[in-house]
C-alpha cells in the first residue's frame, strides 16, 4: 500500500491540466468581478442629473 501511495504522489501526469484549470477559474472570476464593478460604476455615473458627467457636458 505504501508503494502505491508513493507512486501516486510522485506521478505528475495531469497536473498541468489542473494548474491550467485553476488559472482559468481565477481569471474568469476576476473578469466577472471587474465587469460587474464597471457596470455598477457606469450605472452610478449616468443615474442622476447632478452627476459630474452631466455637469461637465453642461458647461
Amino acid at each position: 500500500m505504501k508503494t502505491v501511495l508513493l507512486r501516486f504522489l510522485e506521478d505528475e501526469n495531469g497536473t498541468t491540466v489542473v494548474e491550467y484549470a485553476l488559472i482559468i477559474c481565477v481569471l474568469s472570476l476576476t473578469i466577472i468581478g471587474g465587469i460587474s464593478q464597471v457596470f455598477n460604476t457606469l450605472t452610478w455615473l449616468f443615474s442622476d442629473n447632478s452627476s459630474r458627467l452631466a455637469n461637465a457636458f453642461a458647461q
